[in-house]
């Protein structure tokens, strides 16, 4: 989690002592401490907190745990929740602006679009309900006014996330630029989502009907 909140830093999509990282554990989950700069952060400084809130040793969670626990509590199927300030998806946030399938990556978070969370003041029960409510089937939103929230099954693939994100954002913000882009249709989206989960699996793309797999070649 340490090496991965650094890596996030270093990446550019966070700043400072901004953004926090939980992972799911057997007691609960272990989220990053407040106030504390990645740099300096140790194994040891990481917060083992419990689904009703409670937490274990001196340091204090961060202050947005609550949509660490209710996001985790609700999602069985996630590991790992990563919270980023990243530049160009708070700028669209800040607009409360969800991105669109103007490009088929967006995808990547499960959906047609990336949604923008209503907003709501950090570290509350408030923000952690509009967090759940954008996303609902996705695996990534915008948070209105502040950042985003990517997900994964590991810390990498949450970072991942994130930076797939934050680059969909500066596209979209470019984009813009020139006037609203096309938008890919929901039945296209659904043929792309359907191919990322292919190869997610390992599989290599196959489109229906046309049977071109690559394949290895058997030594002779």
């Amino acid at each position: 989690m340490v090496r991965i909140c650094r890596r996030m830093n270093d990446s550019g999509i966070n700043q400072g002592t901004a953004g926090n990282m939980s992972v799911r554990n057997p007691k609960g989950f272990l989220i990053t401490p407040t106030s504390l700069p990645y740099d300096l952060m140790e194994a040891k400084d990481l917060v083992q907190m419990y689904f009703d809130g409670s937490f274990e040793g001196e340091r204090r969670p961060s202050s947005e745990w609550r949509f660490h626990r209710d996001i985790l509590a609700s999602r069985p199927d996630i590991e790992c929740v990563l919270h980023c300030h990243s530049v160009y998806a708070t700028t669209l946030a800040v607009h409360h602006k969800t991105i669109p399938s103007f490009h088929y990556m967006t995808g990547v978070a499960g959906g047609t679009t990336i949604r923008c969370a209503r907003y709501a003041t950090f570290g509350t029960q408030a923000l952690s309900d509009a967090a759940i409510e954008a996303l609902q089937d996705r695996l990534a939103c915008l948070l209105g006014q502040h950042g985003q929230i990517s997900l994964g099954k590991t810390p990498s693939a949450a970072l991942a996330l994130a930076i797939e994100v934050e680059t969909l954002s500066r596209l979209y913000v470019q984009a813009l630029t020139i006037g609203e882009p096309p938008i890919l249709d929901d039945e296209e989206m659904a043929r792309v989502i359907q191919q990322m989960k292919n190869m997610s699996y390992g599989q290599a793309p196959d489109l229906e009907g046309v049977n071109d797999t690559a394949q290895l070649r058997q030594a002779r």
